[in-house]
């Protein structure tokens, strides 16, 4: 089976262990009465580790429930976190805490586990477009595999509860506004998949994530990318948001005089974009590279200025493939 499972019932525990026999490779927990109590939670990633331990689990959970326990229980599983970014309305006010998310962030980071951040925009009382803005800006800080928007989810987007509502602290125009990052981001950054390098590359252009995602609004509308009309083409097709993306940052790289740096950051998206793809989709393709590609897959890549400045060019073609352990690559 193909497409993941969504499944919700009192004897869920009991069924893990048809996984196998059914053909289920992929399966998204809903229910309730087990996300929202940590000693179900437990019980259930327990289950699932004995029972169903090579099929892909999707936890949709918030992050109060993420402590260590749980945290260890999911780095034993082939999963991914779904965790709702969200405040708290009082009064006029809208309060999110960010130690918080910051502290549960480290944790998942450091046992090494897969999750992402479900962002909304003016839903709650005394939201508005610098808060969004700036949750997207601090939710991208902590490193996750993608980010989501319930407003671009076609279900969400036709519930009335859940579309944005203008006020006197998120106007019409400011809506707009949001929807277009929330979309930029979602293209460029999750389908994009470029949570491995999207923060080097960004540091030497001197701009928050926020505005590099409105910029890439700007220029996919000037230069005829329609982002809105074509998202549903786009997120299955990784090959055409990587030419976006190359597009995209050689353009903002030479408006910021920063054209001698584009090589370095080329070889770095299309060499992790080649290794997503044979990870995703088991492609083999052949790179051509300028850099070494030891070193562009390196910590030293990250720091793009310091990369430029004491790395050699060294010309070769490399092959992307998959190897015993996982995506692997070698010189043609």
């Amino acid at each position: 089976m193909d497409e993941a499972l969504h499944f919700s019932s009192s004897s869920l525990e009991s069924s893990l262990s048809s996984f196998a026999e059914q053909g289920i490779t992929e399966f998204v927990l809903q229910d309730e009465s087990i996300l929202s109590h940590k000693g179900r939670l437990l019980s259930f990633l327990n289950a699932f580790e004995k029972k169903a331990p090579q099929v892909f689990l999707t936890l949709p959970v918030n992050a109060e429930l993420l402590d260590m326990d749980v945290c260890r229980a999911c780095s034993r599983l082939y999963c991914t976190l779904e965790i709702p970014l969200k405040g708290t309305s009082k009064g006029r006010t809208y309060l999110f805490d960010k130690k918080f998310y910051s502290r549960r962030a480290q944790m998942l980071n450091t046992l090494g586990l897969v999750f992402g951040f479900e962002l909304d925009f003016a839903l709650e009382n005394g939201d508005g477009i610098k808060l969004f803005l700036d949750r997207l800006d601090f939710a991208l800080s902590l490193y996750p595999n993608h980010l989501d928007f319930i407003q671009l989810e076609k279900d969400c987007a036709e519930s009335k509860k859940l579309q944005p509502r203008p006020d006197s602290t998120f106007s019409t125009q400011d809506i707009k506004r949001a929807f277009r990052a929330a979309l930029a981001a979602e293209i460029f950054y999750s389908y994009g998949r470029a949570v491995t390098w999207f923060l080097a590359v960004l540091r030497p252009l001197k701009i928050n994530a926020s505005k590099f995602f409105e910029d890439f609004w700007e220029w996919s509308e000037i230069n005829n990318y329609k982002l809105e009309k074509n998202f549903s083409s786009l997120k299955a097709n990784h090959r055409e948001i990587e030419k976006m993306q190359l597009a995209f940052l050689k353009f903002k790289y030479e408006e910021k005089n920063k054209g001698q740096l584009f090589e370095a950051v080329s070889n770095i998206v299309r060499l992790n974009g080649a290794l997503a793809r044979c990870y995703g989709e088991g492609e083999e393709s052949i790179v051509e590279m300028s850099y070494n590609p030891d070193e562009v897959l390196s910590g030293s890549a990250m720091n793009i200025q310091s990369f430029f400045d004491n790395s050699f060019m060294e010309y070769s073609s490399v092959k992307v493939f998959m190897g015993k352990d996982g995506p692997d690559y070698k010189y043609c």
